[in-house]
C-alpha cells in the first residue's frame, strides 16, 4: 500500500468513529482523499476561470459548459470533503492548502478564444480523471469499497464532461 502524507504537517487529525475501518486505513484514506480534494477545489476554480473568461463564436456553448462542469465539480468536492470527515479526518480544503497540493497545471491567465480554453480545460480534466482513478485503486487496497465507489462515480462524471468538451474540437490528441 502507498503511503500518502500530509503536505503541511507531519501528522492528521483522525477523530473518534465508530466506522469499523481501521485507524491507521482512515489515517491513510484521509491523508489521500486532502490530496484529491486540493485537486478538485483547483479543477472547479479553474472551471470558473473559462466560464468568465471564454470568448469567440462558441462563446454561449462554451460559456454555459464550462459553468455547469463547475457545478458538478462542485458536488464531488462536497462528495470527497464529507467523505473524509466520516472517516474522522478533517477536510483541508481552503484556497491556500489547495494551492500547494494541487497536482493539476496551472491554468493559462492569458487565455480567451474558446478552442484555447477547450484545451486547457480537456488537460485539466484528464489529469483529475486519472487521479480519480488511481484513487479508486488505492481505496480498494485499503479495503475501502465505498470511498473506491464515490471516486468510480467522481470518474464516471469527470469522463462525461471530458467528451463534452473534447467534442468542441476535431483535433483530439
Amino acid at each position: 500500500m502507498k503511503r500518502h502524507k500530509n503536505t503541511l504537517t507531519d501528522t492528521l487529525t483522525v477523530y473518534p468513529t465508530q466506522n469499523d475501518l481501521p485507524l491507521d486505513q482512515r489515517t491513510e484514506l484521509n491523508a489521500l482523499m486532502n490530496l484529491r480534494l486540493a485537486s478538485a477545489v483547483d479543477l472547479q476554480l479553474q472551471m470558473k476561470q473559462a466560464h468568465w473568461n471564454v470568448k469567440g463564436p462558441s462563446f454561449i456553448g462554451l460559456h454555459k459548459l464550462f459553468d455547469e462542469i463547475d457545478e458538478a465539480v462542485e458536488e464531488y468536492v462536497d462528495m470527497i470533503a464529507e467523505r473524509i470527515v466520516q472517516l474522522g479526518g478533517i477536510a483541508e480544503g481552503t484556497v491556500r492548502i489547495a494551492a500547494r497540493r494541487t497536482h493539476l497545471d496551472e491554468y493559462p491567465l492569458d487565455l480567451s478564444e474558446g478552442m484555447a480554453h477547450v484545451s486547457a480545460v480537456a488537460a485539466a480534466l484528464a489529469t483529475f480523471g486519472k487521479e480519480a482513478r488511481t484513487t479508486i485503486e488505492e481505496a480498494n487496497a485499503f479495503d475501502d469499497a465505498d470511498t473506491a465507489d464515490l471516486f468510480t462515480e467522481v470518474s464516471r462524471g469527470i469522463d462525461k464532461w471530458l467528451w463534452f468538451v473534447e467534442a468542441h474540437s476535431h483535433a483530439i490528441t
